[in-house]
């Protein structure tokens, strides 16, 4: 696919030339639609090609990304399509020397804390990222990628264990009513599946996953992506683990109607089946994450509520970790 892309800018001098286009991220999403992306190519008296980032490009700062640190956090495939796109440049104007090509970001600079980039260690900017430059309306797509990155810095810091948290609900409750270190916390949002694949597939050892009940009940009933658009089934796991724990019709009837999981629990409780069912419940999450996350990977797991806070623990977080 060809994309033609206004030039917005263009300047030159005796040895450099300079150009500017405007990010379109079409519906995608991203805090970086509308900026202005500058290049600035100058002749240079080494061999080859080369490639930096300027203002508003971040610097990584931590082992475990796609650039070493001290790099310009402008990955592999970016930086191969510069590369090769400067020099074909270079050779249809008959160009034997090197050129030393600089991408600035001036908006980078701002837009950088509204981005992953400060918890990975990129500072100063932000990332150019892509594999073909096209914005494809996946920010499905965008997240796990985000997430896997985190997990890898994390990993590349020399840690075994990961603290993973759904989203800010989870972080809050770990770090004020258990006492964790949430400074680490990887939030894996809807997508724990594709969480626990990543960190099994990068070698840690054990994973604590803290979440509300709301989210995570999902999971006894081996639902690993737990967006509501692609499946719910809350009420029915509290009903049945409730008929389990010896849940009567009428309990069991209430629970299938009541509108929140809050109230579900409310409904357990008055019936004195909390306990029991939270038990049952939390011993299938914990076959649903063994079988996900295979033999290397320990996934434990804490589910509250806001109300009754600790519901179920399926482990216990390792000492000194």
């Amino acid at each position: 696919m060809t994309v033609l892309v206004d030039v917005e800018e263009s300047e030159r001098g005796k040895d450099w030339a300079r150009c500017a286009v405007q990010k379109d991220a079409g519906d995608d999403p991203d805090v970086t639609d509308g900026i202005m992306v500058h290049a600035t190519v100058r002749l240079s008296d080494e061999p080859g090609i080369a490639v930096d980032g300027g203002v508003g490009v971040g610097r990584v700062t931590k082992p475990g990304l796609d650039q070493p640190v001290g790099a310009a956090a402008i990955n592999s495939v970016p930086r191969q399509m510069i590369m090769t796109e400067a020099r074909e440049a270079a050779e249809a104007y008959g160009r034997a020397g090197g050129l030393s090509v600089c991408i600035d970001i001036p908006a980078g600079v701002e837009l950088a804390a509204r981005t992953f980039n400060p918890r990975l260690g990129i500072e100063g900017g932000i990332s150019v990222l892509g594999t073909s430059g096209i914005v494809r309306p996946m920010s499905e797509d965008a997240l796990i990628a985000s997430i896997k990155l985190e997990l890898g810095v994390l990993r590349a810091s020399g840690a075994n264990h990961v603290l993973v948290v759904p989203g800010n609900y989870g972080r809050d409750f770990a770090q004020r009513n258990l006492g964790l270190d949430v400074s680490h916390a990887v939030s894996c949002s809807n997508y724990l599946g594709a969480t626990i694949d990543e960190a099994s597939r990068l070698g840690f050892s054990h994973m604590l996953l803290v979440g509300h009940v709301g989210k995570l009940v999902k999971v006894a009933a081996g639902i690993m992506n737990t967006h509501s658009r692609v499946a719910d089934g809350r009420a029915e796991v509290m009903a049945a683990h409730a008929a389990l724990a010896g849940a009567s019709r009428e309990v069991v009837v209430a629970i299938m109607e009541a509108p929140t999981t809050d109230a579900m629990i409310d409904v357990l409780a008055n019936a004195g089946l909390l306990g029991q069912a939270m038990e049952s419940i939390m011993a299938r999450m914990a076959q649903v994450l063994s079988q996900r996350a295979g033999d290397a990977l320990k996934v434990d797991a804490i589910v509250f509520s806001n109300t009754h806070g600790v519901l179920g623990r399926t482990g216990f977080w390792p000492k000194g970790a």
